[in-house]
């Protein structure tokens, strides 16, 4: 019968195994849209950050320890797209797993590895707005190409050494053997994580987010006085004295504006999923998989904003695009274009 809404129709990720998961498929409508919604998602992901990089690694102008860091943060975000998304699409759409059980536990170490080290870099970056607002021209000599590169280094290695260990050492699933044997069938690639591991998940995240937040929240105050300041001046006075920390810092005031909407993007991305993750973990897993799909997504979409928000913000990146997709950056000595940065 073609009528699969029948309940007498059950059917499996892999039709010739008994051990299947059940195959929960959308009608073609709804499939198509998800396809077309998580595909956007990730293409953008993986050609924006991917122009991020480009702009950044091309342009001399460009070179600053403060935006090697941006350009590390978009390689996290590019490797969501490529490794993450893709999978994660086929899944969420097909409710089926279909590319083996070892390459299961590897989609999920990039997972954790990738978004951790995302949210590690716009800490740093976050730190470094900071110095950059509050001390503008001892700056320089503070944040330096090699702290911006111990930094990045951090911020991989952890992701990378938690992630894979956590999961390779199965320590996630201490205590949850039952369900997981109940919940293993073939086609399906779910990870459980057990209380204590979920709480080190959610520590681990909100460290670096209650450093955004508080230094966010310094640098507006911080930007407010000065706006004030400048305001309080009558305007003629203020225009001749504008002295070059002035200049300075309303550029770097300008910037880490644009990194506050960075962070609000990145809380209203994976708030949601950490919570749920606790809620989870400690009430046995009673979240439909439908609801984890919406979450996990608007967390996977964290990777495609962060571009859009640099693209929108800063004059240089879309001069940069501009440059790129015109296909100028070939000509002999582009890299010595004037971004005219202010």
């Amino acid at each position: 019968s073609g009528d699969l809404t029948s309940p007498s129709v059950v059917q499996l990720c892999y039709e010739n195994l008994n051990t299947s998961c059940i195959k929960t498929p959308y009608s073609p409508v709804p499939r198509l849209i998800l396809y077309a919604v998580f595909g956007f998602g990730a293409v953008l992901a993986v050609f924006g950050n991917l122009l991020v990089m480009i702009s950044i690694l091309h342009f001399k102008q460009l070179y600053s320890p403060a935006n090697f860091l941006v350009a590390s943060l978009a390689c996290a975000d590019f490797l969501v797209g490529v490794t993450v998304m893709p999978f994660s699409m086929v899944r969420s759409v097909e409710s089926c797993w279909y590319f083996g059980d070892s390459y299961c536990k590897f989609h999920s170490c990039f997972e954790g590895s990738f978004c951790y080290a995302s949210i590690y870099h716009l800490c740093f970056i976050s730190i470094d707005r900071y110095v950059a607002v509050t001390d503008p021209l001892i700056y320089p000599t503070k944040f330096t190409a090699s702290v911006s590169g111990i930094c990045i280094a951090f911020s991989w290695l952890f992701s990378i050494i938690y992630s894979f260990s956590l999961l390779y050492t199965g320590a996630n699933e201490v205590g949850l053997e039952e369900l997981v044997s109940a919940l293993t069938c073939v086609g399906g690639c779910q990870i459980a994580v057990n209380q204590s591991w979920v709480l080190i998940d959610f520590l681990l995240f909100f460290v670096p987010m209650l450093v955004m937040v508080t230094v966010y929240s310094k640098i507006f105050l911080i930007a407010k006085q000065q706006a004030r300041k400048i305001e309080s001046m009558s305007n003629e006075t203020a225009k001749s004295s504008e002295s070059y920390k002035d200049r300075v810092a309303k550029r770097e005031r300008k910037a880490a504006k644009t990194l506050g909407i960075a962070v609000i993007a990145f809380l209203i991305s994976w708030l949601p999923y950490f919570i749920d993750s606790i809620i989870d973990a400690f009430l046995g897993f009673i979240t439909p998989t439908y609801v984890y799909e919406i979450l996990v997504w608007i967390a996977y979409y964290n990777s495609a904003m962060n571009p859009l928000i640099y693209a929108f913000f800063y004059p240089w990146f879309r001069k940069a695009i501009k440059l790129i997709v015109t296909g100028e950056v070939l000509r002999e000595n582009s890299s010595i274009i004037n971004l005219s940065l202010e």
